[in-house]
């Protein structure tokens, strides 16, 4: 997006410059006139490949927008449209107060999207990366019943509330990276710097060295001279594997996968059912179609294997046969939710009834999240001992035989 240097004066007169990142100098005299200024000069800026304007132009763009920073948005964008601001003008401030440069480009395309005619839901549909699904659908339905505020509050709150999760589970799994960091770490620096110490030691005797200090020297004579080989092998692994798991089948077993895996298996479930009971009470109280939520639902779960089950309970449902026996079939939502869902159809308070499944699976995932450590301590006692015991083996063995050798030629 280019950048156009202005020049502007207030209502006193005062002189004013500044930089608006905007797709015409029409659009950044709108943006001045509505902020109560009056152009003097508006010019764009011109930037060369080795500008310092090009460079920060390319950080922008690799800038990623977090979690926290729709969080933040969204939050500001309610107060503004709650205390009844004209929609532009909220949206100058928004753009005035984002630090992120690049989500700051975004909000400025969003509005002038708005600004040129569009509907607000219609400009975010156009930047799915930062906008899913999920809060396009939402921001129509508020847009739609006159309800945005209260749509946008919303979104906060999942937002706030997935942020949440995510930060319990960083700080759960903290420890477990840091011993294994630390591991990996040991491991490098003793097959880099110390092994080929003890290789030239062992070369002067003619005994046989034991298997694990033959695959330990092995690994580092492969890591001394073949690590470019090593390191492209890593990396096209690494790629491989990310292209197999985007790919449906390779998609659909790595989501099965996850929910298998001990310990975190679990904890994936029961964070993913929160958040499909929690997103269906919201739109369900959105006042959206049955059918639209759970379309919406299964899209939002961030897990093939649900999704699909979803899916297939939207199907029942536009065929009239209800929520409950398809969720059965599935096998993947336990009798708590089916019993809550049943229990909801029956008397007509899905919201209540999903909410309180989802307060009740926040509280297992709680705890879950806080004795993770606890629950992966055998794992990494087992890990840690088991190739600490390799590399003493590796190293002491061949300090016994060569003492036997030496006693054999004496």
């Amino acid at each position: 997006m280019p950048v156009f240097h202005y020049k502007a004066r207030d209502k006193f007169g005062a002189l004013f410059t500044g930089e608006i990142d905007t797709m015409s100098k029409d659009a950044v005299a709108a943006q001045l006139d509505n902020l109560g200024y009056f152009p003097v000069l508006i010019e764009e800026k011109k930037s060369n490949l080795f500008s310092s304007a090009f460079l920060e132009n390319l950080l922008a763009r690799l800038q990623p927008i977090t979690l926290e920073d729709l969080i933040v948005f969204t939050r500001q964008l309610t107060t503004l449209v709650a205390a009844g601001l004209p929609f532009i003008t909220s949206f100058d401030a928004l753009i005035q107060q984002t630090e992120n440069k690049r989500f700051k480009k975004i909000i400025t395309q969003i509005r002038n999207d708005v600004e040129g005619g569009k509907a607000f839901s219609d400009a975010l549909a156009k930047h799915p990366a930062v906008f899913n699904e999920l809060y396009v659908n939402m921001v129509k339905a508020g847009e739609v019943g006159g309800v945005l505020d209260q749509m946008l509050e919303r979104l906060a709150s999942l937002a706030e509330h997935e942020s949440e999760i995510r930060a319990r589970i960083k700080a759960a799994t903290r420890y477990p990276k840091i011993v294994i960091l630390a591991l990996g770490v040991a491991i490098v620096i003793l097959v880099s710097f110390v092994i080929p110490r003890f290789a030239g030691m062992y070369a002067n005797f003619k005994a046989q060295l034991p298997l694990p200090t033959r695959i330990l020297m092995a690994t580092s004579y492969i890591g001394q001279h073949y690590w470019y080989w090593v390191v492209g092998f890593v990396i096209l692994t690494v790629w491989g594997f990310k292209k197999y798991v985007n790919t449906p089948t390779g998609r659909l077993q790595w989501d099965g996968f996850k929910l298998k895996v001990p310990v975190f298996g679990e904890i994936f479930l029961k964070a993913a059912l929160s958040r499909f009971t929690r997103v269906f009470a919201t739109l369900n109280r959105s006042g959206l179609p049955i059918l639209q939520t759970l379309d919406i639902v299964g899209k939002t779960v961030n897990n093939v294997v649900i999704s699909r089950a979803i899916d297939n309970i939207r199907d029942s449902a536009r065929q009239g046969k209800g929520l409950v026996q398809p969720m059965r079939i599935s096998g993947i939502f336990p009798p708590v939710v089916i019993q809550m869902m049943a229990i909801g159809e029956e008397t007509g308070k899905m919201e209540e009834m999903l909410m309180k499944v989802s307060q009740y699976y926040d509280r297992d995932v709680d705890y879950s999240i806080r004795n993770l450590s606890t629950s992966l301590e055998p794992l990494l006692l087992t890990v840690i001992g088991g190739v600490i015991l390799f590399l003493a083996l590796a190293i002491f063995m061949p300090w016994w035989n060569l003492i036997n050798v030496m006693k054999g030629g004496g």
